[in-house]
């Protein structure tokens, strides 16, 4: 079994590699988990004693096909107990996540599975990203950035990159939440900035900066019964 501490590491491994590709360096591992370089190096050690990770000096750290089922276990739990946290405690989504990185810790199987089975088996968590069920396995879905959208566009929100609390917040003062419909109606050449029509109903100003952080798809959908 491992520690809180290794547990972190191994689902931080993962994100990273997730995102950016290739191996992960000690300094990147440091800036996410916000501690010293040094520090890093001697956990890896011990997570490459236990076969978790390969890790060569000055070349990155990878996971083993083990650490990497026990790092997706991990962001199955994390996002389990959000969805639980939201949809049957009714906590808003911005306060979720500090929450489930506690839970997400819980070494039972027999809960975590009866936890989904409670749930519906839900295929995303509140901010939109993928729960893998047991088997490990991510649902998909072909979101992009809607800072890479085009005027005229007719896109819903699926989730968000930035899952901190004060970007949540802004979000739920301005009506976006998952599901939201969005028509792009004009695009700013000086900033980039956007004016959106949201739901039919409003139309609103975001920087690029919130754009660079909406995952949207491309829908015909409208809410207007036309």
């Amino acid at each position: 079994m491992q520690s809180q501490t290794e547990e972190n590491y191994l689902k931080a491994i993962f994100k990273i590699a997730e995102q950016e590709g290739g191996k992960v360096s000690t300094n990147a591992l440091a800036d996410r988990l916000h501690t010293k370089a040094s520090s890093v190096t001697d956990m890896i050690k011990k997570l490459a004693d236990k076969q978790l990770v390969c890790y060569e000096k000055y070349q990155g750290v990878e996971l083993t096909s083990k650490g990497e089922e026990i790092a997706i276990q991990i962001i199955r739990k994390h996002r389990l107990w959000e969805y639980f946290l939201v949809y049957k405690l009714g906590f808003t989504w911005d306060k979720v996540h500090e929450i489930a990185e506690e839970l997400e810790h819980i070494n039972s199987e027999e809960l975590i599975d009866r936890l989904d089975n409670f749930l519906g088996n839900p295929q995303y968590d509140p901010h939109g990203d993928p729960i893998p069920n047991k088997e490990g396995k991510f649902a998909t879905h072909q979101s992009f950035q809607l800072d890479l959208a085009q005027p005229n566009d007719l896109v819903l929100i699926t989730g968000v990159i930035d899952h901190s609390a004060p970007f949540l917040q802004y979000l739920a003062q301005h009506g976006l939440a998952l599901g939201s419909l969005l028509t792009i109606k004009a695009i700013e050449k000086f900033d980039q900035s956007i004016q959106l029509v949201v739901n039919n109903e409003k139309i609103i100003f975001i920087s690029h900066q919130v754009a660079k952080n909406l995952l949207v798809v491309k829908t015909a959908y409208s809410n207007t019964g036309e």
